[in-house]
């Protein structure tokens, strides 16, 4: 449960500060334009925009502080921390400065597919099957099952990369509330989904191996 929470913990936080400046607009530009103007274009936020580049500032510290916080108690720092963290500082910082959330709309995208991508260059370029790397040690499977499942996270990365711009751009085009809530609780449940789904594809070599 605390790897969970650790894990959804930028998101948790980009969710919070997004809802909370949302409910009090006035104030959060008042306070955005009070210490980011001077990398914000134009200098000024308005009370629509505000909440959104607090949530993405908060959402980068939060990141930030992850890696900090592992980096500190001598753990390694898994690449996928690194990674969120690159695009969160690269269109988080476009959203910021352009005070526009058609840029870290993308991050979540962009953040999927070169998950997706990693994992068929690894595969037929490096020849490392990254799936059975990071479970291997927990289950023993035959080697087509370990083909399929790698080839099952890279479809279901790719998928959920154009799942994230349809639902932003176009099921909740100009709706940025609902998209926030989608990112923080419609693509995590289908994770989950597809997770328990594979729990139920994997059962029955379990089951074999077991016997």
């Amino acid at each position: 449960m605390k790897k969970i929470l650790f894990d959804f913990f930028p998101l948790l936080v980009f969710f919070g500060c997004y809802k909370y400046g949302g409910m009090h607009a006035d104030a959060t530009a008042a306070l955005v334009n009070a210490h980011l103007s001077g990398v914000m274009a134009g200098g000024t936020a308005t009370a629509e925009q505000a909440p959104m580049v607090l949530a993405t500032i908060a959402g980068m510290l939060a990141n930030a502080g992850q890696i900090v916080y592992l980096l500190a108690r001598g753990r390694k720092v898994d690449f996928m921390l690194w990674l969120s963290l690159f695009f969160f500082v690269v269109f988080g910082g476009l959203t910021i400065y352009f005070h526009d959330e058609i840029f870290i709309k993308w991050k979540p995208t962009l953040i999927y597919w070169c998950f997706g991508v990693g994992l068929l260059g690894a595969r037929y370029l490096f020849n490392r099957n990254a799936i059975r790397q990071t479970m291997g040690a927990q289950l023993e499977l035959p080697d087509d099952v370990w083909e399929r499942l790698n080839l099952m996270w890279t479809a279901f990365f790719i998928s959920l990369g154009f799942i994230n711009l349809f639902v932003a751009f176009v099921l909740f085009k100009g709706d940025t509330p609902s998209w926030v809530s989608f990112k923080a609780f419609g693509a995590t449940a289908l994770t989950f989904v597809f997770i328990v789904g594979q729990t139920f594809y994997l059962a029955k070599y379990i089951k074999d191996e077991e016997a």
